[in-house]
């Protein structure tokens, strides 16, 4: 091929790329089927077919380093990309305010929103003499070495955390002396529970429902800003004077340096596909309740979480 036939190839191919709509992505730090894939595909999926978003969106699964890989490549490398959304979910906040992130912060991103989440509840047997979530911490304050909680997380996880978050706004500051039992995963936990082993079982409402129905727990509190929607019976901590909202929230992140213009652009699309019956009808089958916190709302709910997780983890000697 001569010069001037090798100049007109380039121009056409480069013609060609230019006349092309170039699709936005979603990366889902992990591996199909998990949490952040569901994240990425079910909201993409929805923002398509209610037309939310004008084009369309593909979905890249980038694991390694519980999200830290996505995050670093994000921060690094895709900095000003206004394509660009990543799914997340309280452990990226947990794991951010932890440094589990190799020195990344979170202020390197931005976060756009939540529009679903798997609500954490503290939960006790059948038997227990516990009523409601204060006769629990009441007791636990009075003499914590009496008292433990099993959780499906380790010591130090969101899990542990959301149980001493509730006790400092009683007023216990001394979180060392809370005893927590990290097991693995909710089942554990619940039989921990339920066999008399611990005082409650700490975790997220889908990992106890086959208990609730099967009349073997009870439900003190839901960490939650309102009632669980198909559990109306089970009281919310914040009715209870418990100020905490504490749940598996999943949501979306995007680069630092993306446009105004982008981010605006993806929260709308956002509250749009929260308010769909699309969306409704995927929490319903995967177990996730209504949470709606999008833009600079979330932003603060976000910040406010990583402050608090990251306090309480130099407390308990988690992280320095």
């Amino acid at each position: 091929m001569n010069l001037i036939s090798k100049v007109a190839f380039a121009t056409i191919f480069t013609a060609g790329l230019v006349g092309q709509t170039m699709a936005a992505e979603c990366i889902a730090p992990a591996n199909p089927g998990g949490g952040w894939d569901f994240t990425c595909r079910s909201i993409t999926k929805i923002m398509s077919d209610i037309d939310a978003y004008d084009g369309s969106i593909q979905v890249t699964n980038m694991a390694g380093g519980g999200g830290g890989l996505a995050f670093t490549h994000v921060v690094n490398e895709r900095n000003s990309d206004d394509d660009l959304i990543i799914a997340a979910s309280t452990a990226t906040a947990t794991r951010l305010a932890q440094n589990a992130y190799s020195g990344m912060t979170s202020d390197q991103v931005r976060f756009l929103g939540a529009i679903g989440a798997d609500p954490g509840v503290i939960v006790v047997a059948k038997d227990s003499p516990y009523q409601n979530l204060n006769d629990l911490l009441d007791a636990v304050i009075a003499d914590p070495s009496k008292h433990a909680f099993a959780g499906g997380s380790a010591a130090g996880g969101y899990d542990h955390l959301k149980v001493l978050m509730a006790l400092k706004r009683k007023g216990f500051t001394d979180i060392k002396k809370v005893k927590y039992i990290g097991v693995d995963g909710d089942a554990d936990a619940i039989t921990q529970a339920v066999g008399g082993f611990t005082a409650a079982m700490t975790g997220d409402i889908s990992g106890v429902v086959g208990f609730i129905k099967s009349g073997d727990v009870r439900v003190l509190a839901s960490f939650t800003d309102e009632r669980i929607p198909g559990f109306e019976s089970i009281p919310t901590a914040k009715e209870q004077g418990i100020d905490v909202v504490a749940v598996n929230w999943r949501g979306l992140y995007t680069p630092k340096g993306a446009s105004e213009a982008s981010y605006e652009k993806w929260t709308e699309a956002l509250r749009q596909v929260g308010a769909s019956q699309e969306w409704a009808d995927a929490m319903m089958a995967n177990g996730l309740a209504p949470f709606n916190k999008v833009g600079p709302d979330f932003q603060n709910y976000v910040d406010g979480v990583i402050a608090e997780v990251r306090e309480m983890s130099v407390e308990l000697g988690v992280m320095k």
